[in-house]
């Protein structure tokens, strides 16, 4: 009972403390106008260039929009933890820590949810793009593992942002070349195969190809192998993250530097 307390009420508790977007003037614009507005650009530009059709821009830039809050909201989850000085009293509890970040997690995962939902809704009104119906459940099954990979991923950097001076720039930079690493503009077969590689590293890579396959007609059987390898990555992430941050926990207590900026 205590750990549910711990990964339920402590992340609501939490997110609402930490979470920068949760006002609507800011929620809006950030959460849902920038997915919006970038998928928008990329189909514009993709039917200029003859790249692919509007389904192909869709489809990407909805799923990757799940990154924006695993990836931004865990950092800022823990960065602010540590500027607003709430670090030291959460690390000196003796709470699971698992199910203490675990909390932190599961309200950016549903957020990731919600803001490729959005993206899947504006594409089907704005753009020349189609859904199956049937794909839906399966769909959302591929955006879930996505956005837990994200999280996870943003959890690695949140946990190196205990040790750096500035956390956004390695945010930012993570984020775009997610953006463009990982197929959701550009086919990974047209990239250098050392990119490539690395972006086949990297979350969202083997979610988006799942996706797009389901859009086109696939089945659940036919993607569970890229389903798997996303879940790997998850898993590989979250561990490293989670590593980090115990590692962090017990040098920042050996040396007292939890709070250093």
């Amino acid at each position: 009972m205590t750990t549910m307390r711990v990964v339920f009420v402590g992340g609501r508790i939490a997110y609402r403390a930490l979470f920068n977007w949760l006002r609507p003037a800011i929620y809006i614009p950030t959460m849902l106008g920038t997915p919006l507005f970038q998928i928008l650009f990329f189909a514009s530009l993709g039917r200029h260039s003859g790249l692919a059709d509007d389904g192909f821009f869709v489809v990407g830039n909805a799923v990757q929009a799940s990154a924006m809050a695993g990836v931004y909201g865990m950092v800022m989850t823990i960065a602010n933890e540590r500027q607003l000085g709430t670090l030291p009293s959460l690390l000196a509890t003796p709470a699971n820590r698992p199910a203490l970040f675990c909390g932190r997690a599961l309200p950016l995962i549903a957020n990731g949810l919600l803001v490729s939902a959005f993206g899947f809704a504006a594409g089907l009104v704005l753009l020349d793009f189609s859904l199956p119906v049937a794909a839906v459940p399966a769909l959302a099954a591929t955006v879930t593992v996505t956005a837990v990979s994200c999280t996870a991923f943003g959890l690695t950097l949140g946990a190196i942002g205990l040790r750096a001076r500035d956390v956004w720039v390695g945010s930012n930079l993570a984020y775009f070349l997610l953006l463009l690493l990982c197929g959701a503009n550009v086919p990974p077969g047209q990239l250098p195969s050392w990119l490539a590689a690395v972006g086949g590293a990297l979350p969202l890579t083997h979610g988006i190809d799942a996706a797009r396959q389901l859009v086109a007609g696939a089945g659940l059987p036919e993607v569970a192998g890229l389903l798997g390898r996303e879940g790997l990555i998850a898993a590989a992430y979250a561990a490293l993250g989670y590593g980090l941050l115990r590692l962090f926990e017990v040098e920042g207590r050996r040396r007292a530097t939890l709070e250093t900026f």
